[in-house]
């Protein structure tokens, strides 16, 4: 069987994680604030720190923003459910909006859904291609925009606007008009869940990039107090002579990312750019020239002159397919043992949120995506032969659903 996305795991990576367990820090140590360090100089954002979860991340900068009931954050209905959830989480409502043909949030739409309760907007690259950043920044700042916007905190009053909270959960390493994701706006957050480009295991980070007058930095040092129980000093602070004594500041949360996860992702980062990123290109590309020419594939975008993706994901559509055709397709791909997902069900669509008055049949662009969408295994260590067998049962399993009845005559 072909898997979808295992994690990719080798000598290297052992090697250094057994190097953390005997250097008798496992917990959020040396490590982990190398790894900060070392994603803040790739990304070129201003600060970076490392969470137990890319969902911790959002959450945290939801609360940090004074996101509460009574408060809007607008989200794409295209997306997990993680993004939603911890917009509730913080008591807020969730305000979705529609998707453009690219899978990601119609900015227009956008536009249309601000109200005097919008505290954040929170974009989703999808699949690893990067949102169209210039356009997000430019509305928040617009001045219909900020006459609209009613700050109720400390730090919405210092921003005096809109604040942009990017899922880049996908998109670490994607690139858009000469800069990384975690660089395009005031805070991104991506994850390294184990089928993600670069994995911890499980982890996330938060890149801080906000403008002045805030100071990313100290930002930072208050966010390690707010995610560590709200303790002022860490294991590592506290391991200096004599310095035990620590207080509880605040009634923080427990989100805090490990050295044993950190010693996966430097060795992951070191390698990001030369190994990892290129072999997932070049199965995106195979995929799409061995798709260009069947009338029904609808080839997912993955390059522009401005943008290039993380190549996380490879989200195949099939052109006029229905919902029930698509599930069809999928166990006859699987009966070849080739493992294939779905990138999402829409957060709508799902039993919680549609039991609260959501519906999909608001979102045209977001089901028309989802109903004939089918997501290929890409992963370092997927081989050529491996890649074409793919394509065969993809085409195979398209052609005997799609065209059973033409063929039957």
């Amino acid at each position: 069987m072909i898997p979808f996305a295992p994690p990719h795991i080798d000598q290297q990576i052992i090697d250094e994680v057994v190097d953390t367990l005997r250097s008798g820090w496992i917990t959020t140590g040396p490590k982990t604030k190398k790894f900060e360090k070392l994603l803040t100089a790739y990304c070129g954002n201003q600060s970076t720190l490392c969470l137990n979860s890319a969902t911790a991340g959002l959450e945290i900068m939801l609360r940090w923003f004074g996101v509460q009931e009574g408060d809007e954050v607008i989200l794409p209905a295209y997306t997990y459910s993680a993004t939603a959830n911890v917009i509730m989480h913080c008591g807020a409502k969730p305000v979705f909006v529609d998707v453009g043909p690219d899978f990601n949030i119609d900015v227009a739409a956008v536009k249309s859904a601000i109200t005097a309760k919008t505290k954040v907007i929170m974009p989703v690259d999808f699949a690893g291609f990067p949102c169209d950043y210039d356009a997000l920044n430019a509305l928040v700042a617009l001045k219909e925009t900020t006459d609209l916007f009613t700050p109720n905190t400390f730090e919405q009053t210092q921003l005096g606007r809109i604040l942009i909270l990017s899922d880049a959960a996908h998109s670490f390493g994607a690139m858009y008009k000469g800069k990384h994701t975690g660089a395009l706006t005031d805070i991104s957050v991506f994850s390294f869940h184990a089928v993600k480009n670069l994995t911890t295991a499980e982890g996330g980070a938060v890149a801080l990039n906000l403008p002045a007058p805030f100071d990313n930095d100290a930002l930072y040092a208050a966010l390690c107090v707010k995610t560590l129980h709200g303790q002022n000093k860490d294991a590592l602070a506290k391991t200096k002579p004599g310095n035990w004594r620590y207080d509880i500041v605040e009634p923080g949360y427990k989100m805090n990312m490990t050295d044993i996860m950190a010693s996966i992702g430097l060795v992951e980062l070191s390698r990001y750019d030369t190994t990892i990123l290129p072999a997932r290109k070049q199965i995106v590309e195979y995929y799409a020239n061995a798709f260009a020419t069947d009338e029904w594939a609808i080839i997912p975008p993955y390059k522009t002159n401005d943008l290039e993706s993380s190549y996380h994901l490879f989200p195949l559509r099939i052109k006029g397919a229905s919902e029930e055709q698509r599930d069809a397709i999928i166990a006859k791909i699987v009966a070849q043992q080739v493992s294939v997902n779905v990138h999402f069900i829409p957060v709508p669509m799902t039993g919680y949120y549609s039991g609260i008055g959501y519906s999909i049949g608001d979102y045209p662009r977001t089901y028309s995506l989802y109903q004939n969408e089918i997501t290929l295994p890409v992963f370092v260590g997927l081989t050529r032969e491996q890649t074409q067998t793919v394509v065969n049962a993809v085409r195979s399993a398209v052609m005997e659903v799609l065209y059973q009845n033409e063929t039957a005559h």
